[in-house]
C-alpha cells in the first residue's frame, strides 16, 4: 500500500501540472470570449473551482463528525495558498506590480477574514454562524458579478487563435478542471495514507498534509498563470480560493457539524491565517511587487508555521 501511495504521488504531480496549464489557457480564452476580466474568471472559475477539494474534504470530515479536520483544512489551505503557493511562485517567477482591478475582491476577502475571526473568537462555530458565512458568500458573489458587468471588456493578454472558439474553450476548461481535481484528490489520498502510516495526529493532518494536498490545484494553476503572464488569473485564483475556503468550506462544515475552537487553534492558526492574508491583499492592490525576497520570506514563514504545528501537536 505504501509503495502504491508513493507511485500515486509521482504520477499525480505530473498529471496535475499538465492539466493546470491547460486550465489556465482555457480560462484566459473564456474570459476573452465572454468579455470578462481575467480576475473575475480567476475568482469564479479557477479560484472557486480549484477549491472544490477543500469543500469535499471538509464536508466529508464534518459528516464523519471530525470537525477539527474540516476546520484545519479550511484555515490551513488559506495559509498554504499564501505561504507555500504564492511564496514558491514568486521565488520561481517574480510577478511585476499589477493593476488593482481586483480591489473589490481584496476588500471582500478582508471582510471575510475579519468575519471568520470574529465568529470563531467565542470558541465555537455553530450552525447559525455557518449560515452567516454562507450568506456572506451569496453577497460576495453578487457584488463581484455586479462590478464585473460595469467593467470594460479586457484586452487579451495573449492572442487567442481561431481554433479557440467559445465552445471549444469552455469544453477544454471543464475537462481540464475535472482532471485537476481528480489528480489532486489522488494526491491527497496518497499523502494522508503516508501521514497516517507515520502516526501524525488528525489536526496536524488537516492543517498540514490535507491543507497542502487540497491546495495543489491552486499551486499548479498559479504557477501556470505566472509562466503565461496571466497575472489577473493568478490573483483572482488566490483571492477567490481564500474567499471560498472561509465562506463556503467553513460555512458548510459548520452547518453539517458545529465545531469547537480551542484557544490554540484560534491564536496559532486563526491569527496565522490572518497574518498570511496581509501580503496577498497588498499584492492584489498593487502596493507591492512580487519579488523573490518576498517569496523567500513567505516560504520561510510557512516553514516556521509547519514547524510550530509539529512542536505543538
Amino acid at each position: 500500500m505504501l509503495a502504491f501511495a508513493v507511485s500515486v504521488l509521482v504520477v499525480g504531480f505530473a498529471v496535475l501540472a499538465w492539466s493546470a496549464d491547460r486550465l489556465v489557457a482555457a480560462a484566459s480564452a473564456v474570459a476573452l470570449h465572454l468579455g470578462m476580466t481575467p480576475v473575475v474568471v480567476g475568482v469564479f472559475v479557477v479560484g472557486f473551482g480549484t477549491s472544490a477539494p477543500e469543500l469535499l474534504v471538509s464536508a466529508l470530515a464534518a459528516l464523519d463528525e471530525a470537525p477539527e479536520l474540516a476546520l484545519g483544512n479550511a484555515l490551513g489551505s488559506n495559509i498554504a495558498n499564501v505561504g507555500l503557493i504564492l511564496g514558491l511562485t514568486l521565488l520561481l517567477s517574480p510577478v511585476p506590480r499589477h493593476g488593482a482591478e481586483q480591489r473589490l475582491t481584496v476588500l471582500l476577502l478582508t471582510l471575510a477574514t475579519l468575519l471568520t475571526l470574529g465568529l470563531i473568537a467565542n470558541g465555537d462555530l455553530n450552525r447559525p454562524e455557518g449560515l452567516v458565512l454562507m450568506a456572506g458568500l451569496g453577497v460576495t458573489l453578487g457584488l463581484i458579478l455586479h462590478a464585473s458587468r460595469r467593467g470594460a471588456p479586457p484586452l487579451p493578454e495573449e492572442p487567442v487563435t481561431a481554433e479557440q472558439g467559445p465552445l471549444r474553450s469552455t469544453v477544454e476548461l471543464i475537462i481540464s478542471l475535472a482532471v485537476v481535481l481528480a489528480s489532486a484528490r489522488a494526491l491527497v489520498w496518497a499523502a494522508v495514507t503516508l501521514a497516517e502510516a507515520a502516526g501524525v495526529s488528525e489536526l496536524v493532518i488537516g492543517l498540514g498534509v490535507v491543507a497542502v494536498g487540497t491546495s495543489l490545484p491552486e499551486l499548479a494553476t498559479v504557477l501556470a498563470s505566472a509562466r503565461r503572464r496571466e497575472y489577473g488569473l493568478l490573483y483572482g485564483n488566490l483571492l477567490g480560493s481564500n474567499l471560498f475556503n472561509l465562506l463556503a468550506v467553513l460555512g458548510i462544515a459548520a452547518i453539517i457539524y458545529p465545531v469547537t475552537i480551542t484557544p490554540l487553534v484560534l491564536y496559532r492558526d486563526g491569527l496565522s491565517m490572518a497574518a498570511f492574508t496581509v501580503p496577498l491583499l497588498l499584492l492584489g492592490l498593487g502596493r507591492l511587487a512580487g519579488v523573490r525576497p518576498l517569496g523567500a520570506a513567505l516560504l520561510l514563514g510557512y516553514g516556521a508555521y509547519q514547524a510550530g504545528l509539529l512542536l505543538s501537536s
